[in-house]
C-alpha cells in the first residue's frame, strides 16, 4: 500500500489566491487598490479583479467606487463572529471580565462585531446590581452600544462608510444616539479622542456603560470590553473607563494582540 502521507494533493490555485487576498486585506489598516494587492502577492491584476469580484458578491469584500480600493466586508466580520462563538475568545476574556467586576463592583460584558451589530459572548455580574440586557447571544446595533462604538472607531473610516453608507443602515431603540452617518462620525470622532466609547440610555434607558477596544496582533478591533451600571448611581465613569481600559489590555496580551 502505497504511503499517503507523502503524496503530493492536488493544488487548488483560486482557492489558495483568495485565501491570502483575504489574509493580505486582514493585515492592512485600510481598503487598499487592486493593483496594490496585485503586486503584494505576485499575483495578475485580472487574476485579482477575479477573484475580488467573487468575494464581493459574497460580501467578503466591499469595493469603494470613489476611491478605487477594495476592504473586509460584513461576511468577513461574521467569520470572525463565528471564530469567537466556538469559545477560544470567550475562554480568554471570562477570567479578565471575572476579575473586572471584582474590581468595578459593576457587570462587564465582552462583544465582536457581527455585521452592524455586536454580539455578546461573555457576561460577568456583579451582586446586586441590575441585570443588563446584553445577556450571551444577545445582538445589539453597534452605534448604539458602547462596545461597538469602541470597536467602531478602530476600523478605517473607509470601513465605517461601507457598513454605514445612509440613514436606512441605523436601527433605534430609545430614541437616542446617530442617527445619520454624519452623526455617527461625530460620535466615533469623540471615541477616538477620549480613548474609549460611552453610552448612556442608547441601549437601555436608565443604564450607561463605557467600553474599550480589544485589539489583535494586526491592530484590527477583535473585540470590546465594557462595564455596564445605572444612571442614577453616582458611578464615577472615568474610573470605570480606567478599569476596562486595563482589562482590555491585559486580554490583548492574552491573545497575542499589538
Amino acid at each position: 500500500m502505497p504511503d499517503t502521507s507523502t503524496q503530493i494533493k492536488p493544488k487548488v490555485p483560486a482557492a489558495d489566491q483568495t485565501l491570502r487576498i483575504l489574509a493580505h486585506l486582514t493585515r492592512q489598516r485600510g481598503p487598499v487598490q487592486a493593483q496594490t494587492i496585485a503586486t503584494a502577492l505576485g499575483l495578475p491584476r485580472s487574476t485579482v479583479y477575479h477573484l475580488l469580484a467573487t468575494l464581493e458578491r459574497h460580501a467578503f469584500v466591499v469595493h469603494l467606487p470613489e476611491e478605487r480600493r477594495w476592504g473586509l466586508g460584513i461576511a468577513a466580520f461574521e467569520l470572525a463572529g463565528g471564530y469567537s462563538r466556538q469559545e477560544p475568545l470567550a475562554r480568554l476574556g471570562r477570567p479578565v471580565l471575572a476579575d473586572l467586576v471584582d474590581r468595578a463592583h459593576e457587570n462587564a460584558h465582552l462583544a465582536v462585531m457581527h455585521g452592524r451589530d455586536v454580539l455578546y459572548i461573555v457576561e460577568e455580574r456583579a451582586p446586586r446590581r441590575p441585570a443588563p440586557v446584553s445577556d450571551v447571544g444577545v445582538r445589539l446595533p453597534a452605534h448604539l452600544a458602547a462596545t461597538g462604538r469602541a470597536m467602531l472607531a478602530a476600523l478605517p473610516r473607509e470601513q465605517v462608510r461601507a457598513l454605514y453608507p445612509d440613514a436606512a443602515s441605523f436601527a433605534d431603540r430609545t430614541g437616542r444616539g446617530p442617527a445619520r452617518p454624519g452623526e455617527l462620525r461625530e460620535v466615533l470622532r469623540t471615541v477616538r479622542a477620549e480613548g474609549h466609547a460611552t453610552e448612556d440610555g442608547e441601549v437601555t434607558l436608565g443604564m450607561r456603560s463605557v467600553g474599550v477596544v480589544v485589539r489583535d496582533h494586526t491592530g484590527w478591533p477583535a473585540a470590546a470590553i465594557a462595564v455596564t451600571w445605572p444612571s442614577d448611581s453616582g458611578v464615577d465613569a472615568g474610573a470605570l473607563a480606567d478599569l476596562a481600559r486595563a482589562a482590555a489590555h491585559q486580554l490583548e496580551r492574552r491573545i497575542g494582540g499589538a
